[in-house]
């Protein structure tokens, strides 16, 4: 396949493992960041906060709240970087230009990103598949372990030999395998010639047949949802190839909990498709690492947005895309949202009117408890989306809010 275009810009979004003992710490200086974590973790019934900036390493490391947290975290960026899906209807003619790859939990930030899933579907779903994959790593003691470097088929026949899975080929070198504590412990004391043999902060085989009774749990409950068409090109680590209907990224969302991920096919074809930057959302460097190593005899520039320093190349790349001066993009609108369920009672705020950062928009009252909402940064009050004493659940949209633009 050969490129069409000038410019491709690539998004990645990592996965588990990628998280970090106090990775959200440097980003809450951003407005609206503890607000957007806050409300996260009310959909994902976890304290986000709290594990993002006090949570030590083991802590982090529960599947159950470890993907929301790093599903969160690089939506938020994303946010910050106007690569949500704002007021205008995307269709699957705009945004070719830009593709989307995540890796492993990752997809579904990257099913965010290409207009597939609403933010709050995005965080709730996987929120369910981090318990539910918790729950099946603690059936059967089982672990991960990357694979670094060494002959492709002496890798291979050394995992064979010790029941394990490639579960992640994920390219630059590096083969994930998986299966029973036992047999990574043999690996590790009998790796293959020239490879080094690395344990992961993982709490299972992930995307083995480890994970069937998640698998499972997921099946019935995507049947709910209802996906939009990407709107942007979106690879998948199935195979590496481009997932054109919504109904399809769910299938593919679900069968990848027991399925290989294949990232060295999604890099594969980023190169064929002529990509020319490549930006990897926090908790990033992983990826951004594999996309040197697998790329570096080429001239692609790879960013790992690791901290806020990073945001303002970020977004040089991403106006290099949209072929304009970063003076003319007006940052898309965002909603209000109800932290928990209750009974909302708006502010007597009239649509049109600017407000400060912090301006009180409502509370909610519940059964137990009553929780203000207010603006987390300047803006315009486009619209109300409730009315008093309407049942709104925690993560409803309450209020549209457009951000304010300096003259």
């Amino acid at each position: 396949m050969s490129a069409t275009v000038r410019y491709v810009l690539a998004v990645l979004a990592p996965g588990q493992g990628a998280q970090k003992p106090g990775m959200l710490t440097d980003w809450l200086e951003l407005p609206g960041a503890e607000s957007f974590f806050r409300w996260a973790g009310a959909i994902a019934d976890a304290d986000l906060l709290a594990l993002g900036t006090t949570g030590d390493a083991e802590a982090i490391k529960d599947t159950a709240v470890t993907q929301p947290l790093v599903v969160a975290m690089s939506l938020f960026v994303a946010r910050e970087l106007g690569g949500l899906p704002g007021p205008v209807a995307h269709t699957p003619q705009a945004g070719r230009d830009v593709v989307i790859a995540g890796h492993s939990v990752g997809e579904l930030t990257a099913a965010a990103l290409a207009g597939v899933l609403s933010v709050e579907a995005a965080i709730a779903l996987t929120a369910v598949r981090g318990r539910a994959m918790a729950a099946a790593c603690a059936q059967t003691p089982t672990g991960m372990s990357a694979v670094l470097g060494g002959d492709p088929d002496e890798v291979t026949a050394a995992l064979e030999k010790h029941g394990l899975t490639p579960a992640n080929m994920n390219g630059g070198g590096q083969v994930v395998a998986a299966g029973s504590l036992d047999g990574l412990a043999a690996l590790k004391a009998d790796p293959p010639a020239k490879a080094r043999v690395m344990p992961l902060s993982v709490a299972g085989a992930f995307h083995t047949e480890y994970m069937a009774p998640a698998r499972a749990e997921l099946e019935g409950l995507v049947g709910g949802l209802r996906p939009a068409e990407p709107s942007r090109l979106l690879l998948s680590n199935a195979d590496g190839a481009a997932v054109t209907t919504g109904r399809e990224v769910l299938s593919r969302l679900v069968s990848q909990v027991t399925s290989p991920v294949r990232f060295d096919a999604c890099l594969a074809t980023l190169r064929d498709l002529g990509v020319t930057a490549v930006i990897e959302l926090p908790p990033a460097g992983a990826l951004a690492g594999l996309a040197k190593r697998e790329w570096k005899d080429s001239d692609i520039e790879v960013l790992a947005v690791s901290r806020p320093a990073d945001l303002d190349r970020a977004r040089a790349l991403i106006e290099a895309e949209r072929g304009r001066p970063e003076p003319d993009h007006l940052p898309d609108w965002r909603v209000v949202v109800s932290p928990v369920r209750g009974t909302v009672s708006p502010a007597a705020i009239a649509e049109g009117t600017q407000l400060p950062a912090g301006t009180p928009l409502g509370r909610i009252r519940s059964r137990r408890a009553e929780a203000d909402v207010s603006a987390g940064y300047d803006g315009v009050l486009a619209e109300w989306l409730v009315q008093e004493g309407d049942l709104v659940d925690a993560g409803d949209p309450i209020a549209r809010l457009y951000p304010e633009v300096q003259s």
